[in-house]
């Protein structure tokens, strides 16, 4: 296992950080890293908000569903997929062209992604850690004001970075399904239930167990839940400038 591979085995979520600055020859590797990114026929269909006002961190905090560790995160990028620069582009050179649609929005959430994750590789390798803030897509009009976003973008994530706390570090990472449920050779196979409730308990190191008890307090506490039913409506919302 080289370093690179290593580096990707080790990651988790970072929510605690140290009282350390991100130096500025640091901050700017890990934004070029994204740039580095694959993006679909180069066009690179994202803008990257680079947040160092603590203010707007603050209102951030709040907005994603009310996670305080936001605030205190010395770095902190938004990802937007932007198919705004394009259509500027065709409509300066008077081109013949059309408002993008949800193939387009979703090319660009796509390129979008992969340079957010590109950031965190880079991060770990520079012993900063990192978390992903899939919230951003909630509060829609709220988010849209405080960013300043335009009709055909949207923040599809906001990854926080900083250098982890001891706690952080020493905290073991959740085990991932195994890759016989998630890995299939040339068609989908539908799990059985057998297999679902397998998958489940050999990931699950908690005491007495229940497949049932455990599976719908999760889908309470995060399928059903306020924010999760808020970021389907915000997500809504977002796509109806795409119809």
């Amino acid at each position: 296992m080289n370093d690179t591979i290593k580096s990707i085995f080790e990651r988790k979520s970072i929510r605690s950080y140290q009282n350390k600055t991100i130096s500025d020859i640091d901050k700017q590797l890990i934004i070029e890293s994204a740039l580095q990114a694959p993006t679909a026929g180069n066009q690179i269909l994202y803008s990257i908000i680079d947040i160092d006002d603590q203010e707007i961190k603050n209102k951030l905090s709040i907005l994603c569903d009310n996670q305080p560790f936001i605030a205190t995160a010395p770095m902190v990028l938004i990802f937007v997929a932007d198919t705004e620069r394009w259509t500027d582009s065709y409509k300066y050179a008077k081109a013949d062209y059309r408002n993008p649609g949800y193939g387009d929005i979703l090319l660009a959430s796509i390129d979008a992604t992969i340079a957010a994750q590109n950031t965190v590789v880079a991060a770990q390798s520079l012993n900063i850690g990192s978390c992903y803030i899939g919230d951003i897509l909630e509060n829609k009009e709220k988010v849209v004001e405080l960013l300043n976003l335009e009709k055909y973008q949207i923040p599809v994530t906001m990854v926080v970075y900083g250098y982890a706390t001891e706690q952080q570090i020493s905290r073991e990472k959740p085990m991932r399904f195994n890759k016989r449920y998630i890995v299939h050779k040339n068609k989908y196979k539908k799990l059985t239930e057998k297999e679902i409730r397998e998958m489940h308990e050999e990931v699950n190191t908690r005491k007495n167990y229940n497949f049932e008890e455990y599976i719908k307090a999760f889908c309470k506490r995060k399928y059903m839940s306020e924010f999760a039913l808020e970021f389907v409506r915000s997500v809504r919302e977002y796509f109806k400038d795409f119809e």
